[in-house]
C-alpha cells in the first residue's frame, strides 16, 4: 500500500530537519527527506532530490506528501521567490499543512523569513512557524566550534544583549507536534530556552565545564553579519542583530 500521508522534510541534514525526521520515524510517520544529496542516516526513510532553484525536482518532492517542513534556502535573503510558487504547488498537489522554520527575531512583516510567514498564513489551509531563538548547537555543532577549541574565543554582535538559548531539540519537539496534531496550530510559535544568558555568560559557562577560559569578544554587527552569513542588505542586519531576550514556555504548552 501507498503512503498518501508522507511528511516532506527540506533541509532534512539541518539541525531542526534531522531531528523532527528521526522523531517522526519513532512514531512511525511515513517521512521523505528532501535536499541535494542523500547526506542523513535515517533507516527506512525515502529521500529525493530536491533543489528549491530546480521546479523540475517539485513534483516527485510531493508525491502523496499532506505535509511539509519548509527551511529556506541557504543565505537566500529573498527565499519568498522560490518558496511562495512552491508552496501554491503544494497546496494545488493536496498538501494540506506546512511549518516553517523561521526566527524569533524576525516577525510576520520582517525580511527574509516574513514574506513567507505571511505567505502561508494568507494561502496554507493548516500552517505554524516556528520562531526560535539561537540555537545551542551552534556551539557544539556550528560557528563557534572553530574558535571556542583553537583561539578559545566566542564572537558575536550582540553586546551584553540577553539571548534565550534554545535546544535544537526542543525546537524539534515542537515542530513534530505541529506537523502531527490533530488540530493545527495556525499561529506563530515563539520557541526561547528557560533562561535569557549573555554571550559573556555562556562563555563562562563553556569555559567551566571544559576547563578552558573562553573569551566572549563582541565584533561589529554590520561587518561580523557580512562576513558569517554573507549578507549586506540593511534591513536583514538590523533585524538579524536584535536578539531574542524572551524566555517563553512555548515548550510546555506545545
Amino acid at each position: 500500500m501507498t503512503d498518501t500521508n508522507i511528511a516532506l522534510i527540506t533541509g532534512a541534514s539541518g539541525k531542526t530537519g534531522s531531528r523532527i525526521a528521526a522523531r517522526l520515524k519513532q512514531f512511525q510517520h511515513p517521512v521523505r527527506l528532501a535536499g541535494l544529496s542523500n547526506s542523513t542516516n535515517l533507516p527506512g526513510s525515502d529521500h529525493v532530490h530536491f533543489d528549491w532553484y530546480d521546479e523540475s525536482t517539485h513534483t516527485k518532492a510531493l508525491t502523496n506528501v499532506d505535509k511539509v517542513y519548509l527551511v529556506v534556502p541557504v543565505l537566500d535573503v529573498n527565499p519568498a521567490k522560490v518558496m511562495i510558487p512552491f508552496i501554491e504547488k503544494a497546496i494545488h498537489e493536496g498538501v494540506k499543512r506546512f511549518v516553517l522554520l523561521g526566527s524569533a527575531s524576525v516577525p510576520a512583516d520582517g525580511p527574509v523569513f516574513g514574506p513567507v510567514h505571511q505567505a502561508l498564513s494568507n494561502l496554507a489551509p493548516e500552517w505554524t512557524v516556528l520562531q526560535p531563538s539561537y540555537f545551542m548547537q551552534n556551539f557544539t555543532e556550528g560557528q563557534h566550534v572553530s574558535t571556542i577549541k583553537n583561539t578559545g574565543t566566542i564572537y558575536s554582535a550582540t553586546g551584553d544583549g540577553r539571548v534565550g538559548f534554545v535546544s535544537a531539540d526542543d525546537i524539534a519537539e515542537v515542530g513534530v507536534r505541529a506537523l502531527i496534531d490533530d488540530k493545527p496550530h495556525n499561529t506563530a510559535h515563539v520557541i526561547t530556552g528557560p533562561h535569557s544568558l549573555t554571550y559573556g555568560e555562556v562563555s563562562q559557562l563553556i569555559g567551566h565545564v571544559i576547563g578552558k577560559t573562553i573569551q566572549h569578544i563582541c565584533a561589529n554587527p554590520c561587518s561580523h553579519l557580512e562576513v558569517n552569513v554573507g549578507a549586506s542588505q540593511t534591513d536583514l542586519i538590523a533585524w538579524l542583530r536584535r536578539p531574542c531576550q524572551l524566555a517563553t514556555d512555548t515548550l510546555h504548552n506545545a
